[in-house]
């Protein structure tokens, strides 16, 4: 056998294994991760997530998708624990612990003191009868029968299976809380995921300059305000309200076929009933409008006049495309 077909059966024999360990994740299921669910939602506290090794890093990422979805967490690494980090927890927030053996030296010295807190502590284990599956109030079963690695020995099933718990957890409490896509931008301005759900038309639009000529414009004009405002479009305006478009392809057009453009004006280059939105719909909506009509501007209005231009340029530089 060659070298990239034992690579592709070796990725294809991982994946095969850890899907099938993911699937089964669903048999494993019991009350314990119903009422941890109702336990976080119904909670005055915060969410700590501790683990180590593997687990912690897993942790991290589940803290991260806890709180980027309306509940708040943070992570607390079980080794720093019992060397200060214990303050963390506070009165009303409820721990998860994340271990595979849920038997390592750290968690045996950190869950008593948990227990002793009065915190109440969810456990995500591969060993439902282990140390820290005893000791916790709720256990959510993380068993997978071998990890990935061909000595059984390197986390790789094991943290995939604790990672879609987490996942499952965040999902549950996003529903239970109600949790929309505007809350899902409000936790996520900066990014592009957020931009698509908050960012609208005027957002964009009002950074540009806004290209403008009257119906007897002169050639000369068109050319000059679609050269000045950088564009390469121009509104067509009467009493401040849209009756045309002028394009750079507008202008091409015109030039190819009008052997005499001495007298031409702004109404005889213009396309008429131009694609427009308005001001205070949703970028995305703009992006969806350019796909569809195969134009790279649309102009923009606000109460039915004219109110400058979005460019398909502000959608890729905001991240929308």
């Amino acid at each position: 056998m060659n070298t990239v077909s034992s690579i592709l059966n070796t990725a294809k024999s991982t994946i095969a294994l850890e899907s099938k360990a993911i699937s089964n994740l669903s048999e494993l299921l019991t009350d314990d991760f119903a009422n941890a669910v109702e336990l976080i939602y119904n909670s005055k506290g915060r969410v700590i997530i501790t683990g180590i090794g593997k687990s912690a890093i897993i942790a991290n990422k589940i803290v991260a998708t806890l709180n980027s979805t309306g509940t708040p967490s943070v992570f607390m690494h079980a080794a720093d624990a019992i060397h200060g980090d214990l303050g963390l927890i506070l009165k009303d927030d409820v721990v998860i612990c994340i271990s595979k053996s849920g038997n390592t030296p750290e968690i045996k010295v950190l869950v008593p003191l948990i227990k002793n807190a009065k915190n109440k502590m969810i456990a995500i284990t591969g060993n439902k009868d282990s140390f820290l599956g005893q000791q916790a109030d709720f256990v959510l079963n993380a068993y997978v029968e071998q990890e990935a690695c061909p000595n059984n020995l390197a986390p790789t099933t094991s943290t995939t299976a604790q990672l879609v718990i987490g996942d499952a957890l965040a999902v549950c409490l996003l529903e239970l809380r109600g949790f929309s896509s505007k809350d899902f931008a409000k936790y996520h301005p900066g990014g592009a995921l957020g931009k698509r759900l908050y960012l609208r038309v005027n957002d964009l639009s009002s950074q540009n300059q806004k290209p403008e000529v009257r119906l007897d414009a002169s050639l000369k004009e068109v050319i000059v305000e679609i050269t000045e405002k950088m564009l390469g479009v121009t509104a067509v305006i009467e009493n401040d309200n849209i009756v045309g478009i002028i394009t750079d392809g507008d202008l091409r057009r015109m030039l190819s076929k009008s052997d005499n453009i001495t007298n031409l004006t702004a109404k005889d280059i213009m396309s008429t009933n131009p694609r427009r939105i308005n001001e205070d719909a949703m970028a995305v909506d703009a992006k969806e409008l350019m796909e569809e009509f195969g134009i790279s501007q649309l102009l923009v209005e606000h109460d039915g006049k004219y109110a400058g231009v979005v460019h398909l340029h502000d959608l890729i530089k905001e991240g929308i495309i």
